[in-house]
């Protein structure tokens, strides 16, 4: 499956992105977030990403350690492998931009994933579209606040019976994992 750029997903948190372009194996990106907005702790197992705060201001924390605040003109890079996650900690709207190097299939997960948290209940994902992108990229992506047996073991067994249900259908042009 394949996005023609630029390609904008919002979801029903208050979260925008817009891909706008490539740049070699870079994907250029723009966000904006309200006030508390912003993805969970997560894990980018194969790429790098870069924020820079246009205005508003943005809280960052990577695991373990305690939350970093950063304004317009600063910049934070997460390494692959890093767990992370990000907020808009002010009161204005946060306006992002960045990248993720190299692209891969962010562009097909996030646009999913967005997709699966506007037709969940609540703070979360739809659950079996959940499932199905949890266990399907699980090489490139990780939720490492989410209790391991859950991941593991809940996920895997909602992701077959997913499968066996022909749940995934809307699936079938999804891009590989790597």
């Amino acid at each position: 499956m394949s996005f023609q750029l630029p390609h904008t997903i919002e979801n029903k948190h208050g979260e925008k992105l817009t891909f706008l372009r490539m740049e070699g194996q870079r994907l250029i990106v723009e966000g904006f977030a309200a006030p508390g907005a912003g993805p969970a702790m997560h894990t980018h197992l194969r790429q790098d990403e870069s924020l820079t705060v246009v205005s508003g201001k943005m809280a960052y924390r990577i695991a373990g350690q305690e939350p970093v605040y950063v304004g317009p003109g600063e910049s934070v890079v997460f390494k692959r492998g890093t767990p992370h996650r990000f907020w808009n900690a002010g009161e204005d709207i946060l306006h992002i931009t960045g990248w993720i190097d190299p692209a891969d299939n962010v562009v097909f997960f996030l646009s999913s994933l967005y997709d699966a948290f506007n037709a969940g209940q609540h703070e979360r994902p739809e659950l079996f579209d959940g499932a199905y992108l949890l266990r399907r990229y699980r090489g490139e992506y990780d939720m490492p606040e989410m209790p391991g047996f859950v991941k593991n073991v809940i996920m895997a067994i909602v992701y077959a019976i997913g499968s066996a249900t022909g749940k995934y259908k809307k699936f079938s042009h999804a891009p590989r994992p790597l």
